[in-house]
């Protein structure tokens, strides 16, 4: 059963709740809002790849500042424009589905249509990148991604002697403080980009219980400002992260250490 929630509560969870259940699987309200951003962008993706044309549309030309902007943006940290078209689709799509998954979690209903749900009466959607799940999922699939498309770059092996170097003592230390930084990197994605939006879904749920109808709005603008900015701050990282990784610095010391001396 579906109802509007009742002006007179708050409802603020933590942790997404449980809608309902897949054999044994929980679905979560995030999870479900998650699944609708990914069909949603895939379909209009395979769509607009049937619709596209020489002559470009209102559409398409909005789409073509948006990539050449996004390779732009690639280049002044890979150098290289064949490298920033190279790992484009990886950094597109991180960046869209969270801005996405940001945005959605504005719309009218999300957080205001509540489900009696296995567990409680819960809200029937909920932002997923307020839910700490996703995006510890999505920082593991950045992390995990950096360092497969390092390897695939400069070679397994010199991709594994930055974290596990026998040559001496300082270099194996070296290599375990990279190894514990890579789990760090897992926690700062994705604490970053939950604590931001669940602060503004906090936010704005006291601001419309406190002032339902004007007021809002201003702080609306700004969340939706948020939503682009965190997006681009984690897309802005795993550029950062993919063009350290996809450097051999052992070779590079190798060739300064053997470089004739002017």
């Amino acid at each position: 059963m579906i109802a509007h929630a009742a002006e007179s509560a708050i409802h603020i969870s933590l942790k997404a709740e449980p809608i309902f259940h897949l054999g044994g699987f929980p679905v979560t309200n995030s999870l479900l809002l998650s699944v609708i951003v990914l069909v949603l962008l895939a379909g209009t993706a395979m769509f607009g790849r049937r619709k596209l044309a020489l002559v470009p549309g209102l559409i398409q030309n909005i789409f073509e500042v948006f990539l050449e902007f996004l390779l732009d943006l690639m280049d002044s940290v890979l150098g290289e424009r064949s490298k920033s078209e190279k790992y484009l689709p990886l950094i597109a799509t991180i960046f869209l589905f969270i801005l996405f998954s940001n945005w959605f979690g504005l719309l009218p209903g999300v957080g205001s249509i509540v489900v009696h749900g296995p567990e409680e009466t819960a809200p029937l959607f909920r932002a997923p990148s307020a839910d700490l799940n996703f995006t510890i999922a999505l920082a593991i699939i950045a992390v995990i991604s950096v360092n497969v498309l390092g390897a695939a770059a400069i070679g397994i092996g010199p991709r594994l002697k930055n974290f596990f170097n026998f040559s001496n003592p300082i270099a194996l230390f070296i290599g375990l403080i990279e190894l514990v930084s890579e789990a760090a990197r897992v926690v700062s994605f994705s604490f970053r980009l939950f604590g931001n939006i669940f602060a503004g879904e906090v936010l704005l749920t006291i601001i419309g219980f406190l002032a339902p109808y004007i007021i809002p709005l201003p702080f609306l603008f700004l969340e939706l400002f948020v939503g682009v900015i965190q997006a681009l701050i984690f897309s802005m990282l795993s550029i950062v992260f993919i063009a350290i990784a996809t450097v051999d610095h052992h070779a590079e010391e190798h060739d300064k250490a053997h470089a004739p001396a002017h």
